[in-house]
């Protein structure tokens, strides 16, 4: 009975990319579990080699395309939820429509306890915390809390893989099995000066008292420890060093494990990408693939959907880095502030449900780094008026900022305003909407194809 309705829901996904429009990365999953609400257990127990699942606030698109071609290389091509549709309906789409002996998962943070329940999976990758979304998540506590939870109920049957920098994620060690591994960066010349006055997590799991930081790297992510109680940071197996950032064009790091030493050349910028290639080195080691060999596939990257893409649009190479809450949009106006030249900037705030209705969290995030290094800046999404008042306060020129709501107009704006080179960040739904317009208008790629 399975196969007749997963052929039904096939066959809605083949009309739906047949209309060149979206919706094809969860509408068959979704109308497969309207059908049959366990079509991932019974889909899932197909994959012979099992699964692997991936889940974190920031990254976790990236993070399994990492890891997806560091398998590739190895001769392994998992079923893998690529076009980021990372809840229940996104991985039933992908078990539908693509054939393969093992699963990689993204995994929304949510909905992390019920995907495993479901594809009990041999390896799962824990890779941050942020705050984000609160009128869907609440704070990051609660989601720690839930985690903790799944590690204690899989610590017999799942290793995990652990963000030793993110106190969040590596207090789950100690719920989870003794296979446990973890990464982290080691080089404190790339860390900030001090904590981020955003930062989520201050205080000891294990005790509450305030942790003790003497480095910070992203966000909350750092090395840490509680003076109350002892708790300290863990030593991770897989760790960063004489780490190298070079603004957009990428970045550079000795990457150490126990099996040696390999030299990470990645054409992807940031920190934040830096945590991404460590999570899915580790990860691949925990699957058996030795690091110099994860390291190596990692030198042929290409950015994903929205993650550092760069779309040629006429004269004008648009490269488009997604913000969706303040420790992702510090990273990328701090990955911008090395730029050599000024930039133009083209910013989408929008407060729909997938972006979470509060946009307070722009206030939360520093856009002070970039007042004296921006050219112009064009502000667009149902929220554009509020993004251009907070870049004011950040003390942006006023004569440099531009509100123009609409999105197809904004772009044009943008483009007209300083063609050659664009910068477009824009939250999750206007990204969306940005991408659909660039695939109308400028014959770009249609993420949702091939």
């Amino acid at each position: 009975m399975i196969r007749l309705k997963a052929a039904f829901a096939r066959l809605i996904g083949r009309l739906i990319r047949f209309t060149g429009r979206g919706g094809g990365t969860t509408l068959p999953g979704r109308v497969l579990l309207k059908l049959d609400r366990d079509a991932v257990d019974k889909l899932g127990a197909g994959l012979s080699e099992g699964s692997t699942l991936i889940s974190a606030t920031n990254g976790k698109t990236t993070t399994a395309s990492m890891l997806a071609v560091i398998l590739a290389a190895e001769g392994r091509h998992p079923v893998h939820n690529r076009t980021g549709s990372n809840m229940n309906w996104g991985v039933a789409t992908a078990l539908l429509e693509q054939d393969g002996d093992e699963g990689l998962f993204e995994v929304d943070e949510a909905w992390l306890a019920e995907t495993a329940s479901r594809l009990d999976p041999h390896t799962i990758l824990l890779a941050n915390l942020f705050r984000d979304q609160l009128d869907r998540y609440g704070e990051t506590e609660a989601l720690a809390d839930a985690w903790l939870g799944l590690a204690r109920e899989r610590a017999a049957s799942t290793t995990f893989v652990l963000n030793a920098d993110d106190p969040l994620v590596a207090d789950i060690g100690r719920a989870s099995g003794p296979d446990t591994s973890y990464f982290g960066i080691e080089d404190g010349s790339v860390a900030s000066a001090e904590l981020q006055h955003a930062s989520d997590a201050k205080n000891c799991r294990v005790c509450g008292a305030e942790l003790t930081y003497e480095l910070a790297f992203v966000g909350h992510l750092g090395h840490y420890r509680c003076p109350s109680c002892g708790m300290v940071r863990p030593a991770p197996e897989v760790s960063a060093h004489e780490v190298r950032l070079t603004g957009m064009t990428g970045l550079g790091a000795r990457i150490r494990s126990p099996e040696g030493s390999a030299e990470l050349e990645l054409p992807l910028p940031g920190l934040y990408n830096l945590y991404n290639a460590l999570g899915a080195i580790a990860t691949a080691r925990a699957l058996g693939i030795p690091v110099g060999a994860a390291v190596a596939s990692l030198a042929s990257m290409k950015a994903v959907f929205g993650r550092v893409e760069r779309i040629p649009v006429g004269s004008t190479e648009l490269s488009i880095l997604l913000i969706k809450n303040p420790a992702g949009a510090n990273e990328v106006l701090r990955t911008l502030a090395l730029e050599p030249e000024p930039v133009d900037l083209w910013v989408g705030l929008n407060d729909r449900i997938a972006d979470g209705r509060d946009v307070s969290w722009i206030w939360d995030a520093d856009f002070e780094e970039l007042a004296d290094r921006v050219r112009s800046v064009v502000c667009a999404g149902t929220r554009a008026p509020e993004m251009a008042v907070r870049l004011k306060y950040a003390g942006w020129p006023t004569e440099r900022i531009e509100v123009v709501g609409e999105l197809d107009r904004s772009l044009e704006r943008a483009l007209e305003a300083r063609p050659g080179r664009l910068f477009a960040l824009p939250t999750y739904t206007a990204l969306l909407e940005l991408r659909q317009l660039l695939a109308d208008r400028y014959d770009a790629d249609r993420y949702w194809q091939g």
